[in-house]
């Protein structure tokens, strides 16, 4: 939906239709997606699991392709929770080299277009060889001006709580806060997103109905979007449709539109 008083900045020629679905001028500061599906994807052309989460790499490449055409500011991806370690062996394994697959051949791409890295999660739960990888992708993106790419890996919403619980109150003890100095915003600086816009839309794929303990604290206003799109098989016009319904919605955020006096008159 387009506004009518100006004319939107247009994407890049080779997405030419983007433009006319969505109003660049409105667009989410910030995207989280839980990408699901991989599993049932590689199951319904009789792949073992691990092909599934071999090809959704190129459904991540993509999103985060238009995500830099269109500016969005932030975009967040679960890749890994904290409750994925009981899955098979295999599987976890073929998840850690993916991710240092990943990281090493789309750093080049990262830097060209301003990507700056960051990692929502406990790194230290991860295999040396990923970490050692992640290091060298937030050293070299820390200076990148443009989307803010965050990979949860090893995360989980609860345990991102409890982390924050422990470190307020470890200042607590030791007198440097006092109980009433705890407010929302206090919580918010011990998430792993401190400074980071909490996201407006949540995007899940596979056609699940639930969060899965991802940004608990974050997700409190964020609009959720659902598809039955396998991750996989998520491509750009995907990312943009779940824009073009986020901006259909009337976000109210517990108040009441400004232009309805009668219900100002109520109050």
């Amino acid at each position: 939906m387009l506004t009518e008083t100006k004319p939107a900045p247009t994407v890049p020629a080779s997405e030419p239709a983007f433009a006319d679905q969505i109003d660049l001028d409105r667009l989410p500061q910030h995207i989280a997606i839980i990408m699901d599906g991989n599993g049932r994807w590689a199951k319904k052309r009789l792949f073992p699991r691990f092909q599934g989460h071999r090809n959704a790499v190129r459904a991540v490449r993509d999103t985060v392709e238009i995500a830099v055409e269109l500016k969005l500011p932030v975009l967040t991806l679960y890749a890994f929770s904290t409750e994925n370690w009981s899955r098979p062996k295999r599987e976890v394994s073929t998840l850690m080299d993916l991710f240092a697959e990943y990281l090493d051949k789309e750093l080049a791409t990262m830097l060209q277009h301003g990507v700056r890295f960051r990692v929502l999660g406990d790194r230290n739960g991860l295999p040396d060889f990923v970490q050692e990888r992640l290091s060298k992708a937030l050293a070299a993106t820390a200076a990148n001006p443009g989307l803010l790419l965050n990979l949860a890996v090893n995360y989980g919403g609860r345990a991102e709580l409890v982390r924050g619980m422990r470190l307020i109150a470890e200042q607590v003890r030791a007198g440097q806060l006092a109980p009433d100095d705890i407010t929302e915003a206090l919580v918010s600086d011990y998430t792993y997103t401190a400074g980071v816009p909490d996201p407006d839309l949540i995007i899940r794929t596979s056609g699940e109905q639930r969060t899965s303990n991802f940004l608990t604290w974050q997700s409190a206003y964020s609009e959720l979007y659902f598809t039955e799109t396998l991750w996989p098989d998520f491509t750009k016009a995907d990312f943009v449709e779940a824009i073009r319904v986020f901006q259909s919605r009337d976000r109210r955020m517990g108040g009441v539109p400004s232009a309805d006096p009668e219900d100002h008159e109520a109050l």
